[in-house]
């Protein structure tokens, strides 16, 4: 896998360029024409909106309401980090809303293949989900996803601001071959990457279709309980372990991922959290 841009994915990509840092990012960056992907934190103090992160359909879903398709696997462990062999891969950057600001307690659920092109739908390797920090910032620990017939090198990924709806997406290299060939790949959804020693590392901002300026601190903490034995009325700042119950608005929910509750995260919200039952 190449770690330069291709000179046509430069071309295709220059339409999300833009010409400023944003302000949460000290270290100033020169003008370059041409690099591709843009990253939407250089937007910031233009004034202009942001073009959401585009959808992306694997054309591969079982039925209409798994719109996921068939790799993607809930209740994904809390984490950072997805261990396994392979060329050592780190994918960061931020999450912002329409108006360039940085989204705190964004979803991210990533899944992607190991380097030999397998996913694993037994236990939940290459399989985890995070949330970003106060400043919107995010960190995978990850491989280079290998390759399987008919797709380029990819990884998946769900984002949801909270109470917002979910954004499910994949991420690509440049300087694939497969690119080119590759009926669902999209050059916006181009990663930035660079080979750092024998590893490599990985740049993408998202934007989400989110109006206004959401909160960008954490919520303050407030004290964490645990559910009653036997489910309860869901509550905030509860704990929540993947197959409690809870019941809210009438109707009774089941937990697919373990978290902590906050407020937007009501269960009908975040059906990535929460199954009606």
């Amino acid at each position: 896998m190449e770690g330069e841009n291709t000179r046509e994915e430069r071309q295709r990509g220059i339409t999300r360029k833009a010409l400023f840092k944003a302000a949460l990012i000290a270290t100033p960056v020169p003008f370059l024409i041409g690099e591709v992907p843009a990253l939407a934190r250089t937007m910031a103090g233009t004034g202009q909106q942001l073009e959401p992160t585009p959808f992306c359909d694997d054309g591969d879903d079982l039925t209409i309401a798994q719109t996921e398709g068939p790799y993607f696997k809930p209740n994904s462990p809390q984490r950072s980090t997805l261990p396994g062999s392979g060329t050592l891969l780190t994918v960061s950057g931020y999450v912002f809303g329409l108006a360039c600001q940085p989204l705190a307690n964004v979803l991210l659920d990533f899944w992607q293949a190991d380097t030999n092109g397998n996913y694993d739908n037994v236990t939940y390797n290459f399989r985890g989900h995070q949330y970003t920090n106060a400043q919107g910032a995010f960190k995978l620990t990850t491989i280079v996803p290998g390759l399987y017939p008919g797709r380029t090198r990819h990884i998946h990924v769900k984002a949801q601001a909270p109470g917002r709806g979910i954004l499910t997406t994949q991420l690509y290299f440049p300087g694939e071959p497969r690119n080119n060939t590759d009926s669902i790949y999209d050059p916006r959804l181009l990663m930035n990457v660079r080979t750092v020693g024998s590893g490599r590392e990985a740049t993408f901002d998202f934007v989400l279709n989110v109006q206004g300026v959401p909160p960008t601190q954490t919520p303050t903490p407030t004290p964490t309980t645990s559910p009653p034995p036997g489910g309860g009325t869901w509550k905030v700042g509860v704990t929540y372990q993947a197959g409690d119950q809870v019941t809210y608005g009438g109707s009774t929910y089941r937990c697919l991922q373990g978290h902590t509750s906050l407020a937007g995260w009501e269960p009908p919200n975040v059906p990535a959290l929460w199954q009606r039952v």
